[in-house]
């Protein structure tokens, strides 16, 4: 239930890729009672397909906004999401840090977001950072969000007017199938989400990357059918 007036609720930015993460923590921001601003960023990753997931679940969720900007990271390279030199894993989730981290990528996407708070007046930031599933990517940390969030307090105008920005990453947390217990307990269609790191232009997953086995065995975890497409049956 909405813990917001209706009337005039306050706005919040939400980093929305297209994925099964962000589109729970849409669903969990609009039931907070936000308007909701969504913002995607086309990074030049190989999965673009994800873009148009993104739009897909920003109408399907109710979003008062959904932005796409363009920056592209594949200029710089160093990740198999944006350099196609780089092969995705696909033999199984591994320790450590693996290639698809993108050098930066959070920071990038809060930074824009945090730009788009100021000019709306808003103090609220959604993330869909999980520090269960993708241990490995420095920048889902519990202590990198709550550095983010001090230094925007310090960097803004908006924070030395006396403003109080807030980055909530309500997944952080929670284990895939406890986030997707907790979308479809919000209405969230999984069917118009895309995880795969190699969709297809079709928004068919491989089914084994490092994302895709984790989402498969959320589903498997919570006890519920995965309504993900997949290029061959898995």
């Amino acid at each position: 239930m909405s813990t917001q007036s209706s009337r005039n609720p306050p706005r919040a930015v939400v980093l929305l890729s297209g994925g099964l993460d962000s589109a729970t923590v849409l669903a969990i921001a609009r039931d907070a009672g936000f308007a909701c601003h969504c913002l995607s960023l086309d990074y030049g990753q190989r999965h673009r397909i994800e873009l148009d997931a993104a739009a897909r679940v920003a109408k399907t969720l109710a979003a008062d906004e959904h932005r796409i900007l363009r920056l592209d990271l594949g200029a710089f390279g160093g990740s198999a999401l944006t350099d196609g030199a780089i092969a995705v894993p696909i033999d199984g989730v591994q320790s450590g840090i693996p290639v698809t981290y993108v050098p930066a990528r959070n920071t990038i996407m809060l930074s824009l977001a945090l730009a788009w708070a100021e000019v709306l007046g808003s103090h609220d930031i959604f993330v869909g950072v999980n520090a269960v599933d993708y241990s490995g990517y420095p920048d889902c940390r519990p202590e990198y969000i709550a550095a983010f969030e001090s230094m925007a307090r310090l960097a803004t105008k908006a924070g030395v007017e006396g403003g109080k920005l807030t980055i909530h990453a309500p997944l952080i947390d929670l284990t895939k199938a406890q986030i997707i217990s907790r979308g479809i307990a919000l209405g969230v269609d999984y069917g118009l989400t895309v995880s795969c790191y190699q969709a297809n232009d079709q928004g068919l997953a491989c089914g084994v990357c490092d994302s895709c086995r984790l989402r498969r065995e959320g589903f498997s975890a919570a006890g519920l059918a995965d309504p993900t497409p997949y290029v061959l049956k898995t």
